[in-house]
């Protein structure tokens, strides 16, 4: 039985007071595992990792990360916390006024006072892991949208974090790139020890690496297992995400009344 590195107790969120993300989620991420977080689109997938970042605070409820309550940590706490969280962002993020080299040092700027010898081998043991050593004085306007994608994995790691997180890691990339970034994730997890959380709809990719997967839907966790327990699952609403069904428990048509009456109108 693997430690519990984040936990996450009766969770409850809403933007503005009014429209309820999460309604007491419940949650528990597994050390040195991939866990996968999964729903349909609009369900806070990517909220969720804003929350265990602590950029968000829930309504109420816990979010521990390595035993400190992240909501109720002050300014200088939460920034000592997050030196232990690497994050990959969808759109990769990058500093476009500085080179691949500088991206990936920014952090260690940010955070130490080490000499320029010790940040340039850091930063090249990191850009080696993601085969891009080569593009090190590249500026990100010269990169192609995967090679921006490993240079932002190689800056989110440069830290050693315990816990990455990414979201929506796979999208929009080429079947060799997407392939490259299943792969590196998967081996930088096990090479660095890490805790990963992907935030992801893309199932194939997803399932190969996840030990686990949460799937969120109306404010809570409706299924939660192993890839092979999620599709061995006696769920409509499982059954219908993982395997793309149009219509079911999550409907195609928006609510509506009848189509005849709306045709004809209601004064008719």
């Amino acid at each position: 039985m693997s430690a519990t590195l984040v936990s996450i107790s009766d969770l409850h969120f809403s933007w503005g007071g009014s429209r309820e993300i999460f309604s007491g989620v419940d949650l528990k991420i597994p050390a040195g595992k991939i866990t996968a977080i999964m729903g349909p689109s609009g369900t806070g997938k990517t909220t969720l990792l804003r929350l265990i970042g602590g950029q968000l605070k829930p309504v109420s409820g816990s979010i521990q990360f390595q035993g400190q309550e992240i909501p109720k940590l002050n300014r200088k706490a939460l920034y000592q916390a997050r030196r232990s969280m690497g994050m990959l962002f969808q759109s990769g993020a990058l500093l476009t006024d500085l080179s691949v080299f500088e991206n990936i040092a920014f952090p260690i700027r940010e955070h130490y006072s080490f000499s320029e010898p010790m940040i340039r081998d850091l930063v090249l043991m990191k850009l080696e892991l993601v085969g891009l050593r080569g593009a090190r004085d590249l500026m990100p306007s010269e990169l192609s949208g995967g090679m921006a994608r490993r240079v932002a994995l190689a800056r989110a790691t440069v830290m050693d974090p315990v816990l990455m997180m990414y979201d929506e890691p796979f999208t929009g990339l080429d079947p060799v790139t997407l392939g490259t970034i299943v792969s590196l994730i998967k081996e930088l997890n096990q090479a660095l020890g890490l805790t990963s959380i992907v935030v992801s709809h893309d199932i194939h990719e997803t399932f190969s690496i996840a030990d686990y997967v949460c799937i969120l839907s109306e404010g809570k966790i409706v299924a939660a297992g192993s890839p092979d327990e999620l599709q061995k699952l006696d769920s409509e609403f499982v059954h219908q995400f993982v395997n793309g069904i149009p219509d079911g428990p999550m409907p195609f048509h928006y609510p509506a009344e009848e189509f005849s009456k709306d045709l004809l109108g209601s004064d008719l």
